[in-house]
């Protein structure tokens, strides 16, 4: 499996310890950054791991800020992006399982690291379930 990441600088701790343990579990990550707590503008960084998984190069997304509401945002900018901000393990889990989300969004400044780790894990382990879902999912990019 390849991962995307990217945070700002609120985000940068929480980022790191998902990479970490994303490796450690053998899982292939590629950082967009940014690389340092030093304040950037999290636009910058979301985009980018939007359009790797747009274009398949990576199979899905994490994306964090201090709300997660503006990475959040910025990525769901992205045509066949259904990036979802999701601070419990059940949130995460719906996401893919109901929305198919691609992008899994974490509000840095309001979940520790264990629960961002715990949110990651319940994401990733969680498979779209079709059915009466698809059609709905197949419903969100009409009129793009």
């Amino acid at each position: 499996m390849k991962i995307a990441i990217g945070s700002d600088h609120a985000g940068y701790e929480l980022k790191e310890a998902v990479k970490k343990k994303l490796g450690a579990d053998g899982v292939e990550v590629k950082d967009f950054g940014t690389h340092s707590s030093d304040s950037v503008d999290y636009p910058d960084f979301g985009h980018p791991v939007a359009d790797d998984v747009t274009s398949g190069m990576a199979d899905l997304g994490i994306v964090i800020c201090g709300s997660g509401n503006g990475i959040n945002m910025t990525v769901n900018k992205h045509r066949n992006i259904r990036a979802a901000l999701c601070w419990n393990t059940e949130l995460a889990e719906l996401a893919r399982q109901h929305n198919n989300a691609n992008i899994l969004s974490l509000p840095a400044r309001f979940i520790s690291e264990k629960e961002g780790l715990d949110i990651v894990k319940a994401f990733l382990g969680a498979e779209f379930e079709g059915g009466r879902h698809e059609r709905r999912v197949n419903k969100i990019s009409e009129g793009c």
